[in-house]
């Protein structure tokens, strides 16, 4: 197994984690950074549609991975499942916010 890539951590990281290189607390600290930075993002002066795309697919990629952490069978502490839930919250609010963006985007003219 791998060590964290945070700076001064070295913690293992989990098979389900491998690709961020991230142990479990940093990579929910870094996912809750990103969800509500991509919230801002979505607010009413908004991405683009290309940006509304790719924050889907974010929220696809993340939720999956999420998920694996959840269910792989590591022992997490009950403060990490809290944390686990937590980040599948942002990953909810995040779609909403998306959404409501992605109707705001439809519902004005085009612009000439």
């Amino acid at each position: 197994m791998a060590v964290c890539q945070a700076q001064g951590c070295k913690v293992e990281v989990p098979a389900a984690l491998g690709e961020s290189a991230l142990c479990v607390h940093h990579y929910l600290v870094w996912l809750d950074g990103n969800c509500a930075a991509m919230r801002r993002e979505t607010a009413p002066t908004g991405a683009t549609t290309a940006r509304h795309d790719e924050i889907a697919e974010f929220i696809r990629v993340h939720g999956e991975r999420l998920s694996h952490v959840a269910t792989c069978g590591l022992r997490l502490s009950d403060a990490m499942k809290a944390s686990v839930l937590n980040a599948f919250l942002s990953l909810m609010n995040l779609r909403e916010n998306l959404e409501r963006a992605m109707e705001r985007a439809r519902a004005q003219p085009p612009r000439l």
